[in-house]
Order: structure tokens, then C-alpha cells, then sequence
């Protein structure tokens, strides 16, 4: 066994109706946190049905059979917990920490909620607002706002299940009727399409027999089956050129990389690190320290569960330098780590902030009820949350470099450059 294995305890178990959960007792933590993934997101949305998953996590703090509009919320607040919930491609996330005390009314709320939403036309109405002005925000009036389109553009078809944006479609919004929307939730809603988690100051039988109790009769149907992803569909690799009013021009080098439970990933996600993670990166070394050719270089991956991920490094050229200059001296770069790989204490300062960054997560039942959940999704067990950093951490020097030439291939670069009209 890996010293760098981890020794959470984790009981699963399947209700009935065919709700799963999972009990994490910690009975120094002062909360209990209560982890509910619904599994869907944009990518089980239908063409010209886009943005219902983020619709729904507006609409589940609306009100349902024994529960006011934003009385869920004010509720769990008034105790001193925290509650919130967000939405991805590939999951729906509810989540709430209370003290152990109301542990059974944050079940409760729930159960409530999941049993008796009410979808009214004055709720979905008010919603839809929400959302659009949510949109109008955090993308129309947003500079840089339309990046990641067009970047998710680069590298997915319009029609592929995962080539819009979580957020979906205003005109698509605009065109659905009340109907749709209780047809989505009746679809992906059921307790068979629920996976729970409790972690905190409970015991395995207790939390086991509270999710019983309060969930343990929602209603429910067989599972929904996520529909088999095509080839991505989108346009082959090569130059994207745009023009916007910002304050700064950047360049977005990308790639399609494995889904997200590949074991080639944590590598990835190394050498993502060595090259553009920090002011000891070899990047940031290269072109901001010594080369002036950037003023900031980083890196990072855009996962998915069920297709293609997409890795990337972002630069800000420095005053007076081409993007096309910029991206040709990243790929140099990236070419000359390819052949040579990570030396042991670059790769070692990378796993080293890897482990923090994972521990860090874990240290809260918040942080780690949702570790817990996501390893659940991707990976088909729970436990992976306890070996996952020990296989991260047994990664070698070539095993990096190995995995990063398989997909970080320079001649396979999306290159996006994002100008500003005028410089500033």
C-alpha cells in the first residue's frame, strides 16, 4: 500500500428505489455536508432544447409541496450553513453544510424538493429572466465573454452534445414551453438518477438509514442512459483569428485530449503544470523571465466525462510582440519538453502543488463530499477519492513526458487568437 494512499472511510449503498449514497463519517468535522449529483448536464440536452440542466438548478430553489420560493436556501442560512449548487456538462450539483444538528432538515428540504418542485408558469417565467440575464452578464457584456464559445467551438461541431455552452441557447429558452421543462425533470430526476453523499459527524448506519427515510421514497423510474457520444466533429486543427474590444490581446493554443477518467489525465495535468504552472514554470521561465516575449503564460484542461477533453495554454504577448510570434515560441518550447520531458525536480514542484491542491480539497466535508462524487462519476468507484494521489504521485519523469507526447502534439494545435481592436 502507497504511503501516499488515503484511509477515508466510505459505505455505499443503493435505497430501493434506486437512490445511491455513500456515508463518510468524520467525527471531528463540524459540519455535515450533504453532496446530491443529479447526472445531467448540457451535454443530455436535445438540439433546440439547450440550457434546461442550468435551468433546473435556478428552479430547484423556487419552491416546492411544503416549501416557499427561497425559503430552501434562507432556511439552511439561518442555521449557519452554507448551500449553493452549479451545473456542468456532465453532472448537476446540490450541495448544502449544516451543523450536525440539521442534518435532518437539510435532508428533508431536499426530499421535499425533489419529490414536489413546483414548476409553475410564474417560476420557469421568472427563471428564464434570470438566466438570460445571467447571460447577458457573465458573456454578452463580459470582455473576453465569448472565448470559451469559441474555443469549445474550435474543437466541437454546433450539433455534437457537448459543442454549446452549459448556460444553452437564449433562442432555445425562448421557445420552450412549460411542458419541456417538466419533461426534462421527470427524465433526469428520478431517485434512480441520484447518487447522495454524507460526510461529517454521522455514522455509517445513521446516515445510511436518514437517506432511507427522507429519500428513500422519491419517485422513480429506470435509469436514464446518456446517449453514445459521436467523434467531436469539429473543424481540424489550425488558426482562429478574432477581433474584440478588450484591454489586452491573447492567444489560446489548445488541444483534444482523452475524457476525463483517462489514466493519462493526472499526467496531462503534470506536465500542464511543469510547462506553464507559476513562476518556476518553463514557460514562464522562457518568455515572461528571460524572453520578453510574453507578460503571462498559463495552462489548464477543460474535461469531460463522456468525449474529448481539451487541454490549453494561454499567453498575453508583451508590448510590441506578434501573437503569431508568441504561439510559434510556446510550441518551441513545448517541442524541446516533448523531447526531453520533465527533470525530476520540476516534476517533483509539480506534484508537490498537486498534493497540496488535492489535500487542500479533501480538508473540508464540503470539498471532500464533492471529491467524493466526481470520483464516483468518472471513475465508477468512490474510493477512488482515497488511491487517486498516489497514483498521481507515482508518476515518473517519462510517464509525463510520455503521456504529454501523445497529446500535446504541436502539429495537432488549435491556435486562437483573440486581438484586441486597439492597443491599450
Amino acid at each position: 500500500m502507497s504511503e501516499a494512499e488515503l484511509h477515508y472511510e466510505l459505505a455505499e449503498a443503493r435505497l430501493d428505489n434506486g437512490l445511491q449514497v455513500v456515508v463518510s463519517p468524520d467525527r471531528d468535522a463540524p459540519g455535515v455536508a450533504v453532496n446530491l449529483w443529479v447526472e445531467v448536464g448540457s451535454a443530455d440536452e436535445t438540439e433546440g432544447r439547450t440550457g434546461f440542466a442550468h435551468l433546473f438548478e435556478h428552479l430547484m430553489f423556487q419552491g416546492s409541496g411544503n416549501v416557499a420560493s427561497g425559503e430552501h436556501m434562507a432556511t439552511i442560512e439561518a442555521l449557519g450553513g452554507t448551500i449553493n449548487a452549479t451545473t456542468s456538462t456532465d453532472r448537476t450539483n446540490y450541495f448544502e453544510t449544516v451543523p450536525r444538528g440539521a442534518l435532518e432538515l437539510a435532508l428533508w428540504l431536499e426530499a421535499d424538493r425533489f419529490a414536489s418542485l413546483a414548476i409553475t408558469p410564474e417560476n420557469f417565467e421568472a427563471q428564464r429572466l434570470v438566466v438570460k440575464e445571467e447571460k447577458r452578464q457573465r458573456y454578452d457584456n463580459q470582455p473576453y465573454g465569448d472565448l470559451l464559445e469559441l474555443l469549445n467551438g474550435q474543437h466541437f461541431d454546433t450539433h455534437h452534445p457537448y459543442g454549446h455552452l452549459t448556460i444553452g441557447s437564449m433562442e432555445d429558452l425562448d421557445a420552450a414551453h412549460l411542458d419541456d421543462v417538466a419533461r426534462f425533470f421527470d427524465a433526469w430526476y428520478p431517485a434512480s438518477n441520484l447518487r447522495l453523499v454524507l460526510c461529517g459527524p454521522v455514522t455509517v448506519d445513521e446516515g445510511l438509514e436518514l437517506a432511507d427515510r427522507y429519500l428513500g421514497s422519491l419517485p422513480s423510474h429506470d435509469k436514464p442512459r446518456r446517449a453514445a457520444m459521436a467523434p467531436t466533429g469539429g473543424r481540424p486543427p489550425g488558426v482562429e483569428t478574432v477581433r474584440r474590444d478588450v484591454p489586452h490581446s491573447l492567444s489560446y493554443l489548445s488541444w483534444s485530449t482523452p475524457p476525463a477518467g483517462h489514466p493519462d489525465q493526472p499526467a496531462l495535468d503534470l506536465a500542464l503544470a511543469v510547462l506553464s504552472d507559476g513562476p518556476t514554470s518553463l514557460l514562464h521561465r522562457a518568455l515572461v523571465r528571460h524572453g520578453d516575449i510574453a507578460n503571462e503564460v498559463h495552462g489548464g484542461s477543460l474535461t469531460n466525462r463522456s468525449t474529448a477533453s481539451i487541454a490549453t495554454i494561454i499567453g498575453r504577448p508583451a508590448d510590441g510582440v506578434s501573437n503569431d510570434r508568441l504561439a510559434d515560441a510556446i510550441l518551441a518550447e513545448l517541442a524541446d519538453f516533448l523531447d526531453r520531458g520533465p527533470d525530476g525536480d520540476q516534476l517533483a514542484r509539480a506534484a508537490a502543488q498537486y498534493e497540496r491542491d488535492w489535500l487542500w480539497e479533501l480538508s473540508t466535508t464540503s470539498g471532500r463530499s464533492d471529491a467524493i462524487n466526481e470520483a464516483w462519476l468518472l471513475h465508477g468507484s468512490p474510493g477512488e477519492v482515497n488511491t487517486h494521489l498516489s497514483r498521481v504521485l507515482a508518476l515518473t519523469p517519462d510517464d509525463v513526458r510520455a503521456a504529454a507526447a501523445r497529446w500535446l502534439d504541436p502539429a495537432a494545435t488549435y491556435t486562437l487568437h483573440y486581438l484586441a481592436e486597439s492597443p491599450r
